[in-house]
């Protein structure tokens, strides 16, 4: 009896023991089981154009996946309607005309500049080839089409007519219709961008007064500020894979892949899209001083009460992108 009792107490024994030694080794398992990334999505509002290639770009290479980032792209109609997406929370991201921001941010939007999109600013004025026009001081009184009082384009063309003593009237059209109502007649000069200013120039209309708008920062990434409190790590990676998209599209922007990306979203020529693609110089860097200077054009013309300064910029991103 004593014999069987130890043996049954043996077994018992070595049976805790083997467990004992699972748990161990389950628990090891575990811990060196790699754990699932966590994706964060982010919601981008936009309003197509080739000025936001290398939102495009990262989104069709795969490069926001690698940080684990669900970026899903919304379509809207404009820049305003980006802006309304993301302030109502329909959205997190919005690429814009950096007036757009400045404008909402001084009314107390919830929003904050992230980073710069490119510089300079690309939209020109465009006339026919029989054109009158030959000085800033030939567009007093003259109709011209252009998409915004508020676009920078718009504003610094109408400044540095007004220093020559001429003023011009603005007749709203975006892109494509504003080049219909210049071969039509309607207006006598277009201020476009591109990359309709390649379309143009292809239809063979002329550019003046370039160097107006060529130290005028452009288009900027906007976040919520609720987005910004609550993934501000998410949204540094994600800024650091549109500034990797923007390094690929200058090493060559001309590239096949890169111009077939463009005319996807865009749905613009590609021989406009190769022939302007070019001029637009991405960068993240915010052009903190620029910025600040359209929000002193904006509060001159009264569409502001007061220019928000530092507050355009988001400090999760200071020493990052400004």
């Amino acid at each position: 009896m004593i014999k069987t009792t130890l043996l049954r107490l043996g077994l018992v024994l070595t049976l805790l023991f083997a467990l004992g030694c699972k748990e161990k080794a389950d628990k090891a398992g575990s811990a060196a089981a790699p754990s699932e990334p966590v994706v964060t999505k982010i919601v981008v509002a936009d309003a197509k154009t080739t000025h936001h290639l290398n939102l495009y770009v990262a989104k069709e290479l795969g490069l926001f996946e690698k940080k684990n980032l669900d970026v899903q792209i919304v379509e809207v109609d404009d820049n305003a309607a980006s802006r309304d997406l993301v302030v109502s929370g329909g959205a997190d991201v919005f690429w814009s005309c950096p007036t757009v921001a400045i404008a909402a941010i001084a009314n107390g939007a919830p929003i904050k500049m992230v980073s710069q999109v490119k510089k300079p600013c690309t939209s020109v004025l465009v006339v026919t080839q029989k054109s009158p026009i030959k000085k800033l001081s030939d567009l007093n009184g003259k109709e011209v089409a252009g998409i915004s009082p508020t676009c920078e384009a718009v504003i610094s063309l109408s400044a540095a007519a007004k220093a020559e003593g001429a003023k011009f009237n603005l007749q709203r059209f975006a892109g494509g219709p504003a080049i219909a109502a210049l071969e039509g007649g309607k207006v006598a000069a277009a201020i476009l961008e591109e990359p309709h200013v390649s379309i143009a120039e292809l239809a063979g209309h002329k550019v003046l007064f370039p160097d107006v708008s060529a130290a005028i920062p452009c288009r900027t990434i906007n976040a919520s500020d609720k987005f910004l409190a609550s993934n501000a790590a998410a949204l540094k990676d994600f800024i650091s894979v549109v500034d990797e998209a923007n390094k690929i599209i200058l090493a060559d922007p001309t590239a096949e892949n890169i111009v077939k990306i463009a005319a996807k979203y865009t749905g613009a020529p590609e021989d406009a899209i190769a022939r302007g693609n070019g001029r637009l110089k991405f960068q993240i860097a915010l052009d903190v001083e620029g910025l600040k200077k359209l929000g002193d054009e904006l509060l001159k013309e009264n569409n502001i009460k007061e220019n928000p300064g530092d507050k355009l910029f988001a400090g999760e991103f200071k020493g990052i992108t400004w």
